[in-house]
């Protein structure tokens, strides 16, 4: 099914254009896709396609969130206010119970500390919505897993972890830093909590709408209850999680929780990460090389996930975007999100990359569509050619 591409490029990306044209060729139903590409700081790329959507639109991106949350780790760890190497517990006492008390902030922002979720009691849509509850219980329980010894995708938890230290350390939540030191002063259409004022550009997460054969997989892979997995993805609760449902949530809306909960479009998520490592606007990169560097590099042990079964792909709170993509520089860092979007920073390429897109797509392994491949190239192709 062909749908029209909108929105502009660069003169020498007109390559990208033609390969988004192509990916949205191939979809079966309309994606609602969008593709924002800066170049040391400048906008090159600013695309989109499907019905009822625009470079404005706003939708949730699920967990390219964590990509902002971990921003803020980032900045705090560069001003000096956070130490990788030092234990949670030091800054949050009530985590230190049952095992966690030498946990450090590195092992915890590498998906370490063995609470993927509540085994006790499964969290409800309210709750998944609200960091803070989230926290508060999670210090409370055991780990599923020796803490350190073994990684695992912490996917609606990590930021509400990792947004605790960073309230007991500056008296602010996460979001209120993203908001002071990230989003107002960039103006960038990305919100951990979507204000009133911009409700009207809201666009709902649509389904996958699976092939007969799409649906006997997904049944096929769905997680046991019980297992680390369905823990994970709260597939034990009484009513098991509908990400969908989740992702339109009204307060999931509202309040915008930092794993899994943003919302945006790819021209706010593409200008965040251009300010993480370019200068914008006259403004110096919030990041260092240094700091980008430190938290870009694959951190997760050797063996798979032990909630996605998939190979080591973590650095410190940010996905290590290479091991998804070999073809990107080594320094790239970034994070996916359920539907099939992407975001990343690539420094030495001076390249800040967004795709986002509203229907989700069928699951690729990865979190990243399968796509993202195909247009990163054909984007490192034109800026290599210029």
């Amino acid at each position: 099914m062909a749908f029209d591409v909108h929105g502009t490029v660069a003169e020498g990306f007109e390559g990208v254009r033609e390969e988004f044209a192509a990916v949205l060729a191939e979809e079966r139903d309309d994606p609602g896709a969008q593709l924002t590409v800066h170049r040391h700081g400048r906008r090159v790329v600013d695309l989109w396609g499907g019905d009822d959507i625009d470079g404005d639109s706003l939708t949730t991106l699920y967990s390219v969130a964590k990509g902002a949350a971990h921003l803020v780790v980032a900045l705090l760890v560069q001003d000096g206010v956070l130490d990788l190497d030092r234990e949670v517990a030091s800054y949050w006492p009530e985590f230190g119970v049952h095992g966690k008390d030498r946990l450090t902030l590195g092992e915890l922002l590498e998906h370490r500390a063995g609470l993927v979720g509540d085994a006790e009691q499964p969290f409800t849509v309210e709750e998944l919505a609200d960091d803070r509850i989230i926290a508060a219980r999670l210090a409370q329980r055991r780990p599923l897993w020796e803490p350190g010894s073994a990684w695992g995708y912490h996917g609606f938890v990590i930021a509400a972890l990792t947004g605790e230290v960073v309230r007991r350390v500056t008296g602010q939540s996460l979001h209120e830093v993203y908001e002071e030191r990230i989003r107002a002063p960039y103006g960038l259409d990305y919100y951990l909590g979507l204000p009133a004022a911009a409700e009207a550009r809201w666009v709902e997460v649509q389904p996958l709408v699976p092939t007969p054969q799409e649906a006997a997989l997904l049944k096929e892979r769905a997680a046991a209850p019980d297992s680390i997995r369905g823990i994970a993805f709260n597939a034990h609760a009484p009513e098991p999680l509908d990400l969908v449902a989740f992702g339109n949530h009204p307060r999931v809306k509202a309040l915008g929780p930092a794993s899994s909960g943003g919302v945006g479009n790819a021209r706010g998520v593409a200008g965040m990460y251009a300010a993480a490592i370019s200068t914008v606007d006259g403004r110096p990169p919030l990041l260092t090389p240094e700091t980008a560097a430190r938290f870009a590099v694959l951190r997760t042990p050797g063996g798979p996930d032990l909630v996605t079964g998939s190979d080591d792909h973590f650095a410190r709170g940010f996905e290590h975007t290479p091991a998804i993509f070999p073809f990107l520089d080594s320094g790239t860092f970034g994070h996916s999100g359920a539907t099939g979007s992407l975001s990343f920073a690539d420094p030495a390429n001076g390249i800040a990359y967004a795709y986002t897109r509203r229907r989700f797509g069928f699951p690729s392994g990865v979190g990243a569509g399968l796509e993202n491949g195909r247009l990163a190239q054909s984007v490192l192709r034109a800026a290599a050619a210029l």
